[in-house]
């Protein structure tokens, strides 16, 4: 008596089959980014003191409840924010580069929160016809060490982050009275580091 073993592949399956499920155990993809660009309505030195007045993030910023400068020289600081949605409360040191009043740059690795987190604001001149207008390009990409927060902010990642954004804006026209012109979103474009 002979015995045949008959392996079956993927290959010898006539139709595919895809399955897809959610799940909140379901592994998040831990990296994530998103870039945006607009025009708004302020000068590039108005939004650019808005962006680096990072020991004011408390008081305008969604879900940052402290900002303390740890370290200040001319182009960089050495912050610490806390950011609180109940029941997560964390808090992380950024290394914050600026180049006046053409960027904005946090860094951190402070390995305890994120594996990294980078977010990027390049201020350009708006409208030739409008010296209160300019161009804003935002960039934000980080990795959570803990899968559970991965999992949380897969979940409104991308409204939070239009949430930040929003929220500069209203500090500025806080800070620097009505826009020049309404904010118009344009064609995104990736920021390099």
């Amino acid at each position: 008596m002979q015995l045949y073993v008959l392996r079956i592949t993927p290959r010898h399956i006539a139709g595919q089959c895809t399955v897809r499920y959610n799940s909140f155990f379901q592994a998040p993809q831990k990296k994530k980014e998103f870039w945006d660009r607009k025009l708004v309505g302020f000068s590039m030195e108005e939004m650019y003191h808005v962006v680096a007045d990072v020991k004011s993030y408390k008081l305008f910023l969604p879900f940052c409840t402290k900002s303390t400068i740890l370290k200040k020289l001319p182009n960089e600081l050495r912050a610490n924010l806390e950011i609180g949605f109940p029941p997560i409360v964390e808090n992380y040191t950024s290394r914050v580069l600026l180049d006046k009043p053409r960027s904005v740059q946090a860094i951190c690795n402070d390995g305890r929160l994120f594996n990294y987190l980078e977010t990027t604001w390049r201020f350009n001149p708006g409208l030739r016809s409008n010296p209160k207008s300019c161009i804003i390009d935002f960039y934000i990409r980080f990795e959570f060490k803990s899968l559970l927060y991965s999992q949380v902010a897969s979940m409104f990642f991308e409204r939070l982050v239009q949430q930040m954004e929003h929220a500069f804006i209203n500090e500025a026209v806080r800070r620097y009275g009505k826009e020049s012109l309404t904010t118009h979103k344009l064609s995104p474009v990736k920021i390099k580091s």
